[in-house]
């Protein structure tokens, strides 16, 4: 995944989503709307969020260092793992508070009745740009996986952050039209309280989505096993390479995968030679997954009684 596409996006939810939180604000200020309070801290949130993922790919970018001899590739996953953290306790927690708040105190709205109306459907068609522009931009890697799975499967975490922040902003802004729409033909502010509290709900559940998969991605994850078959296949391709004795891979950042494995070589082969495989090796693996940019092939004699039990990720390959 680029990181231009992802730049891109949040770049545009973060003028949606700023644009936004200032209508709201001033929405809630004339008519006193609880759906429209829990909107604008939820777009703010939202603005903080996409600032955090700035911050994380810049940051992410600095040169390796002794202390960190793979770089800060992390560090992308480190601030979306924070923006989860955000949008559950500033976007959904104090939404769900201020919808219970609001149906056990419920206040109809009598002034400026058509303001909030305007602000969310204004709203609606900014986060509909902004959710465009993030499909647009996911559409160029997405290739043919579904869209559960390319949230779930993403390495780099700015699009699947950006693409389930403006699902949920433009599911959130129909639940507060909903809840203000049925406030203000009824007279009874308790839809807009059930309105803020549905609200509310939705962010806990995709902050609850964003943490489990960003986690995922702190924990360490190796490659697909579309990747791995290739990586497999480029490394018993060239002469010189017996097998695969066992193999591990890692992702250092979104764009850095750690390729480590252990090759059976002939037993004839000369130093020299064995060298000058291993370096075809290493160019095959980057021209079959340009990610793989980190690379150690430990030579070996084969022997199958010392060969460890192949695993899901320890494939042994013969020639």
């Amino acid at each position: 995944m680029s990181a231009g596409g992802g730049t891109k996006a949040i770049l545009a939810a973060l003028g949606a989503n700023l644009g936004i939180a200032v209508t709201k604000f001033i929405a809630w200020l004339l008519t006193g709307s609880s759906s429209m309070l829990a909107e604008a801290i939820h777009s703010v949130a939202d603005s903080g969020n996409q600032a955090l993922l700035l911050l994380g790919g810049k940051r992410s970018t600095r040169k390796a260092t002794p202390e960190h001899p793979f770089g800060y590739g992390r560090e992308r996953y480190i601030y979306a793992f924070i923006v989860s953290i955000v949008l559950f306790s500033v976007g959904g927690l104090f939404a769900v508070y201020e919808g219970y708040h609001k149906v056990r105190h419920p206040e109809a709205i009598d002034a400026w009745q058509w303001v909030p109306l305007a602000v969310l459907v204004i709203a609606i068609c900014l986060e509909g740009y902004s959710f465009r522009t993030a499909i647009k931009e996911s559409n160029h890697t997405r290739g043919k996986q579904t869209w559960v799975n390319f949230v779930r499967r993403a390495k780099a975490p700015e699009l699947p952050v950006v693409l389930l922040e403006d699902a949920g902003a433009l599911v959130g802004l129909v639940l507060a039209l909903i809840g203000v729409g049925l406030t203000l033909i009824t007279g009874n502010g308790v839809w807009d309280g059930l309105g803020t509290l549905a609200i509310g709900l939705l962010l806990v559940t995709i902050a609850i989505v964003l943490a489990i998969e960003t986690k995922s991605l702190l924990l360490g994850e190796g490659a697909n096993p579309e990747d791995v078959k290739k990586l497999e296949q480029a490394i018993v391709a060239g002469p010189g390479v017996e097998r695969i004795i066992h193999m591990k891979t890692l992702y250092l950042g979104p764009e850095e995968l750690l390729v480590a494995a252990k090759i059976a070589v002939p037993p004839t082969e000369s130093a020299e030679e064995v060298a000058r495989h291993i370096n075809e090796t290493e160019i095959r693996i980057r021209e079959a997954l340009p990610v793989a940019r980190v690379i150690y092939l430990e030579p070996d004699i084969y022997s199958p009684k010392k060969a460890p039990n192949p695993t899901a990720s320890d494939a042994a390959v013969a020639n």
